[in-house]
């Protein structure tokens, strides 16, 4: 995804945020630090907060590896290319199939350093039937949580079909929290009940599945809103999946999806007909130098943590 429009500082190497987790080993050392929160209860967005007009202005807000020890904000490229759901693989085309993804899937909108931006999510099965998967740099990035956060389902050019669903609660990966490593890119949100309904009651949840190994046919979803996308419509890609070779420990999948898009969901055993399937990654980063591939977190224990301790909520 080396077409992303947002403007973001260079976060620091995976390997050097690993290292600076260090312990005190002596009864005279400094306490160790206490460790990074988990979770973030944002204020609800101000009614009318999220116009249309704002919705549509979000920028896209997602991470690109520009060298072997970076990660930076993507810039824009790539072509969109329109063709049938039926097409697999599939390097990135509206969704026309319909089916239960069309309302489950949807826009996230925050604040992060003082502008809107966004990304996208996915409503899974829960509990509290309240329950956002999303990408951890959607709930919390450079060290900051997000603010004014907002789930729109079924998203569709600057309309909200089955409302906005403000979060009470955004958590993210123990090691997302504390080090922002993107091998555990992986975010989750508990909304507000609106209109006296759940969200899994109003758009329906999908299944999540884990440890599921590497090297599966996938399905991804998301809104990108950098070009040659403009936000408005659900796109998809699709293809056997593979394990990333080079730096992290993902999922990789040929996909032209640009900004906007982290968060989406990936499904393995997605059946086209009704538009459900396993939840098993999320759209999260992309390197420049292998353009149109997109890279998803595996979601091993540590991604079920953080959606158990979010379903629990």
């Amino acid at each position: 995804m080396r077409r992303h429009r947002f403007a973001a500082s260079v976060l620091t190497a995976v390997g050097a945020l690993l290292a600076g987790a260090l312990s005190a080993t002596s009864a005279d050392a400094a306490p160790s630090p206490s460790p990074a929160p988990t979770s973030f209860a944002p204020k609800a967005a101000a009614k009318g907060f999220w116009t249309a007009e704002r919705m549509r202005g979000a920028t896209p807000l997602d991470l690109v590896r520009a060298t072997p020890g970076s990660f930076t904000a993507p810039v824009p490229g790539g072509q969109e290319a329109v063709v049938g759901p039926t097409s697999f693989p599939q390097a990135g085309g509206p969704w026309t199939g319909g089916g239960a993804v069309v309302k489950t899937s949807g826009r996230v909108f925050f604040t992060f350093g003082g502008r809107t931006a966004s990304c996208s999510g996915n409503s899974v099965t829960s509990r509290n039937g309240s329950t956002v998967i999303t990408a951890g740099h959607c709930v919390k990035y450079q060290g900051s949580w997000h603010t004014n956060w907002v789930f729109v389902p079924g998203y569709d050019n600057g309309q909200a079909p089955y409302g906005q669903w403000s979060a009470t609660k955004i958590l993210a990966t123990d090691q997302w929290a504390a080090s922002e490593d993107i091998n555990y890119d992986v975010g989750a949100a508990v909304v507000a009940p609106l209109n006296g309904r759940t969200l899994a009651e109003t758009v329906g949840a999908q299944g999540l599945k884990f440890n599921g190994g590497y090297n599966k046919p996938m399905y991804a979803f998301g809104f990108p809103a950098a070009d040659p996308y403009d936000g408005s419509k659900l796109i998809h890609c699709s293809g056997n999946s593979s394990k990333d070779f080079l730096f992290s420990k993902d999922h990789s999948l040929g996909c032209n999806m640009t900004g906007g898009s982290s968060g989406g969901p990936w499904f393995e055993s997605f059946d086209e007909a009704t538009g459900t399937g396993l939840q098993t990654s999320v759209n999260s980063f992309g390197y420049t130098f292998l353009p149109n591939r997109m890279f998803g977190p595996y979601f091993g224990n540590e991604a079920k943590a953080v959606y158990d301790k979010a379903q629990a909520s």
